[in-house]
Formats: C-alpha cells, sequence, structure tokens
C-alpha cells in the first residue's frame, strides 16, 4: 500500500498547490476575500480548486478501498492518472473553460474504475 500512500499525498499537495493558485489569482487579479467572484481568471482558478475538492471527496476512499480489495499497485496507477488528469484539467480550464473537457475525463475515468472496483470488491468480501 506504499504506493497507494504515495499517491494519495500526491494528490492532496496537488490541492493545495491550486489553492496557492487561487490565493495568488486574488492577490494578481484583485479579487478580496471573502468575494469568490470579479474576475474571470481567477474564477476559473477558482473552480479548478473547487472541483478538484470535489473529485477528492470520491478519489481518495476509492484508491485505498481498490487497493485494500484489488490490488495497490493498480489504484496507485489509476491514481497517478487521476492526478495527470487534474492537471490536465486546470491548465486548460484556466487557458479556456471549453476545453476542460478532456482533463475532467481522464480524472473521472479512474475514479469511476476505483469506486465501482472497490464496491465490487467489498461486496465479494461480504457474500464470501
Amino acid at each position: 500500500m506504499a504506493y497507494v500512500n504515495i499517491v494519495t499525498i500526491l494528490a492532496v499537495l496537488q490541492f493545495i498547490v491550486f489553492g496557492f493558485k487561487v490565493g495568488s489569482a486574488r492577490e494578481r487579479f484583485g479579487v478580496k476575500a471573502p468575494a469568490t467572484a470579479g474576475n474571470e481568471t481567477f474564477e476559473r482558478y477558482f473552480r479548478v480548486q473547487q472541483n478538484t475538492l470535489e473529485q477528492l471527496v470520491a478519489f481518495l476512499p476509492g484508491i485505498y478501498l481498490f487497493g485494500h480489495y484489488w490490488n495497490p499497485l493498480w489504484a496507485a496507477g489509476l491514481g497517478v492518472v487521476y492526478l495527470i488528469g487534474r492537471e490536465m484539467y486546470s491548465m486548460g480550464y484556466v487557458k479556456d473553460p471549453a476545453k476542460r473537457g478532456a482533463g475532467f475525463g481522464v480524472s473521472a475515468l479512474p475514479v469511476v474504475v476505483l469506486l465501482g472496483g472497490a464496491l465490487i470488491g467489498a461486496i465479494r468480501a461480504a457474500i464470501t
């Protein structure tokens, strides 16, 4: 499970970096706290961070449960795909929100696989 732990830490660090980018954009574009609107580019950074938080809620239990019931190396590999997808999503969304789709898909698909595999693994464990 060491690889799962490493990818988990990287996912949380990625989220923190997105938060720092929001703070930097807030200052650069003059959006005073607690406002979350007022400059379109700032709002893009903010949405990247918020959407990543929304994804983390599903990703974190998914990666651990998939790793527990199936294979930690496969779970970590899917987690790396998630991380790449989140970075693609961030770059695409900040550049042009219409270009966020590929990154969203690349990060959402591993989450679905992780959660689906975890559910199947838990059901198998419960009935055997």
